[in-house]
This record gives C-alpha cells, structure tokens and sequence, in this order.
C-alpha cells in the first residue's frame, strides 16, 4: 500500500451501481395480496353453515393463520431484499387490519366476543395508521416491541376464540384477549404521545428554518 489515493495515482474507481427500484411483482407485494385476497374466503368459510360449526372454523382458523404468518414475512422480506415499494406502504397496513377487522366482526356478529372488545381494538388500529400518514411527512413512528407484542396477543386471542374451543381452553383464550386489549390501549396511547412529540418537533424546526 502506498497510501495514495486510487484518483492521485492515475487508477479509476469502478461506480457504485444504482439500486434499482423494486417492482410491483415482488414476493413481498405477491404475499400481501394474498392476505388481502384470504379476507373474503377468511369470512366465507368463517360463516359458512352458520358459522358454529367447528370444523368449519378450523378451517377459517387456517386462512387467519396463513395470514398472520404472511404478515411476519413481507415486511421483513420488503426490509431484507430492497423490495420496499409505494404499494407495499399502503396495502400491507390496509390488509393487516382488513382480516383481523374481519375476524372480529365476524365473532362479534355471532356473540362469541362483545362488540366492546371489536370496537376497542378497530377504533386503536384504524387510528393508528391514520395517525402514522398524519405524521409520516416529518417522520416515520417506528413500530415498539409492545406494538409487537399487542400484535402477537391480538393474533393469538383471535385466534383461539376463531376456534370452537371449550373448557379450560375457552377461559384460557379470555385471558390472553384480555392482555392482548390492554396492550392496545397502552400502546395506542404511547403511539398518540410520539406522535404529538414528532408533530411539535416538526413545527419547532419549520420555525427555526423561517
């Protein structure tokens, strides 16, 4: 090594390749349109004969749980191989709530959860993600590990109760809905305050910047 820089010594360094923007038909966009397409089935088969037959449910069951498991995937696959694409910002959000607002209106639709609980957990999902495109021009409110952790509760709650359980399983599953809507209070009200911190940050730099 002579300590001279390539360009001094008459070399040529080879330009950094651009990346190239990801495509619409990307794995990660390919998985949430699958989970945007397993709502409708995810509600057929969820009310299909009446919706109290259990091996009917297992089956709805099945679709939910494809989806939740397709929800871990495409973003980290979106993340990982540069796929992240305009469509992938919108549709990804908007097909998480669809099937889990799908599921909750279907169990609150045949008494088999209050339609409190549906309504808690709607109104603090919807808001969120409005809240999140309210801010998103000065910045992006990063998801918590309690956000993750109310996910995991809200997936494995709806879940059970998706399930024609009985028994100790039956008072099991109130349990974990229970943890899982405390844990979307909680962390809604945290995303509301790093929302308005975001907000009050933005206006105290426009200021700054006049």
């Amino acid at each position: 090594m002579t300590g001279v820089p390539a360009s001094a010594a008459g070399g040529h360094r080879r330009p950094a390749a651009a990346v190239r923007p990801a495509g619409l038909w990307n794995i990660a966009n390919i998985l949430t349109m699958v989970r945007l397409l397993l709502v409708p089935g995810f509600v057929l088969l969820m009310l299909h004969n009446g919706g109290y037959d259990p091996v009917w449910r297992s089956v709805a069951w099945a679709a939910f749980a494809i989806a939740m498991i397709t929800d871990l995937f495409d973003g980290h696959l979106a993340r990982r191989y540069n796929l992240v694409t305009d469509f992938g910002k919108i549709a990804d959000p908007i097909a998480d709530k669809a099937i889990m607002g799908a599921a909750l209106i279907c169990l609150s639709a045949l008494s088999d959860l209050p339609w409190w609980v549906t309504g808690v957990i709607l109104f603090r999902e919807i808001g969120i993600t409005l809240m999140r495109f309210w801010v998103i021009r000065i910045g992006v409110i990063p998801a918590s590990r309690g956000g993750k952790l109310k996910t995991l509760a809200q997936g494995t709650a709806v879940g059970m109760y998706i399930l024609a359980l009985t028994g100790p399983l039956a008072t099991l599953r109130f349990w974990v809905m229970a943890v899982a809507v405390i844990l979307t209070v909680v962390t809604g009200l945290d995303y509301v305050r790093q929302a308005i911190v975001l907000r009050r940050a933005g206006r105290a730099t426009e200021e700054a910047t006049r």
